[in-house]
């Protein structure tokens, strides 16, 4: 039932002259483009920076002999965008007295459903929108009938039947773990105690009174056309939540209601949900930084509010600063995942300190490297892989399944031809290789299980000492370094803390999240400076 839309509020600001606009544009396009052009993913992007006197768009594809599949009536799956969109609908209902970050989450779903809790704690609200919930990223037993549209299927009774097979391993509020699986429960939680389905809801609150006058779940509005998805080289179906779940990723947007959404966020915009959109910015969590659904990241001694999102076509990302009172929205008809998503693009317009990146090219790879990898793998949590070269080019064939082909891209990644999936080399300090693969925003380490390795070695208080202390990687992005229980920890600016092992002198390993950090000394023999080395990425801090 689609309601009857309220007055659009509208945004005051000074009108500009149309050549001003028109060399905004102009500047962002050329950055896009910088980025963009010849890129193997060959996406189509929808970007504006939003400030407030003024507006600049680019719509660009990574082909620009190929006519743009975009434009400003393409509506694009901004996945997990949606949930800061939940949240925002959750802190209107909390500011209405509907309710409290601090109830259970039991509460705001049907009685007698079973609730998993950690020794008398129960899960509250707070931990669902800082993903501390402890529960997993996905339901128990999600087995998606067709993996290009994987939550089809899947509707609130089986969802909240899935509760009762978790068992939580830890306290709620003790450990960060990201999970669709609360976003989806919370979804329906706002819509129940609202007493409306979500699309209604989402259409009466926050996009009638901001004027996104294209966004919508399954409602399209007569004037905008469904932007189709990519994988790089293939479009994809597009993907389908349950209306009242569709809160963890099913809602699509123009870059224009991106632009509104991102001007009320700001406070441009006069509308009663304004107050609840501040109201998510305010921090919850400390381990990483979050507010209500938005990742709170240091930025240049700033607080930038971040979200992106994928789905199996799209990918997405919102910045807002509000101390600077800017915002970037950037749109892909492709989905970015498995190559890390539009971060370097997103940060770089955020902020010029962060290095832009550059497109990833086809190239052939090196016949030492292919030769190097072959081999068997395990994959962490999942099933073995052989990797093959042959004719020039890599063969990856999981247990049970088909042997495909791996093109190369000149940052070192191999990408499957299929699916949309990275297999990422780590060449260790001995010179034999494991890698990551890259799927569905998962990143599962593999390593080799045909060669034997001795376990990484314990090292002395002192050994340790010499290699601790803060280590600035970027501005505002600080890793420290400490040493405990015979291992170095690291824990960079707004996140978690992890264990590395040591696998050469001066040379350490975090194979779970694909990183190898290498400790550069001086001439006196102290060590001086790191290299972390992620993602064909390489970041440099001198030790403070």
């Amino acid at each position: 039932m689609r309601l009857a839309l309220a007055l659009f509020a509208t945004l005051s600001t000074a009108v500009l002259p149309e050549p001003v606009l028109a060399s905004a544009d102009a500047a962002l396009a050329r950055v896009v483009a910088q980025r963009l052009r010849g890129d193997r993913t060959g996406a189509c992007l929808a970007v504006a920076v939003v400030e407030r006197g003024q507006v600049a768009r680019a719509y660009q594809c990574a082909d620009d002999r190929a006519p743009v599949r975009i434009g400003a009536d393409s509506a694009f799956e901004i996945g997990s965008v949606s949930k800061t969109m939940t949240a925002a609908l959750l802190a209107d209902l909390i500011r209405q007295g509907n309710g409290s970050l601090e109830d259970p989450l039991s509460a705001w779903l049907p009685a007698g459903t079973k609730v998993p809790a950690y020794e008398g704690q129960p899960i509250l609200l707070r931990h669902v929108v800082t993903h501390t919930s402890g529960l997993p990223a996905l339901p128990p037993g999600l087995e998606p009938a067709d993996p290009d549209d994987p939550y089809a299927r899947l509707d609130a009774a089986a969802l909240l039947a899935s509760l009762g097979e978790v068992r939580l391993a830890a306290a709620p509020g003790s450990d960060f773990e990201y999970s669709n699986y609360a976003s989806m429960l919370l979804s329906y939680a706002v819509a129940r105690r609202a007493g409306s389905d979500l699309e209604t809801l989402l259409a009466r609150r926050l996009f009638a009174p901001l004027g996104m006058t294209g966004a919508y779940i399954e409602a399209k509005p007569a004037q905008v056309r469904a932007a189709v998805g990519h994988r790089p080289g293939a479009a994809v179906p597009a993907w389908h939540f349950a209306t009242d779940l569709a809160g963890v990723g099913g809602v699509r947007a123009t870059l224009e209601d991106m632009v509104r959404y991102a001007q009320a966020q700001l406070g441009w915009i006069e509308a009663p949900i304004v107050p609840a959109l501040a109201a998510t910015h305010a921090p919850l969590s400390e381990q990483p930084a979050m507010g209500m659904n938005w990742m709170r990241v240091p930025v240049n001694g700033r607080t930038t509010l971040m979200h992106e999102g994928g789905t199996g076509g799209f990918s997405s990302f919102v910045a807002l600063d509000p101390e600077r009172q800017r915002a970037v929205v950037i749109l892909s008809d492709t989905s970015w995942t498995a190559t890390g998503g539009l971060g370097s693009l997103g940060l770089h317009l955020v902020d010029p300190a962060f290095p832009l990146g550059k497109p990833r090219r086809e190239v052939a790879a090196a016949p030492e490297l292919l030769q190097a990898l072959a081999g068997e793998y395990q994959l962490q949590g999942a099933m073995k892989m052989v990797l093959r070269p042959r004719d020039g080019r890599l063969y990856v064939q999981a247990d049970g399944q088909a042997e495909q082909a791996m093109g190369h891209d000149d940052a070192g990644d191999f990408h499957a031809l299929q699916v949309d999936a990275v297999l990422r080399p780590q060449r260790r300090a001995d010179g034999s290789y494991g890698f990551v693969w890259s799927q569905m925003g998962a990143e599962i380490p593999a390593v080799r299980v045909d060669l034997q390795r001795a376990p990484p070695p314990v090292l002395s208080a002192q050994a340790l000492e010499a290699y601790a202390g803060s280590y600035p990687l970027m501005p505002g992005f600080v890793l420290e370094v400490r040493g405990r229980d015979g291992r170095l920890h690291a824990q960079a600016s707004g996140q978690g803390e992890f264990a590395l092992d040591a696998v050469a002198p001066d040379a350490f390993e975090a194979p779970a999240y694909g990183i190898q950090i290498r400790f550069l000394r001086g001439a006196d023999g102290g060590v001086r400076s790191l290299e972390l080395h992620q993602a064909g990425q390489v970041l440099r801090g001198t030790r403070q």
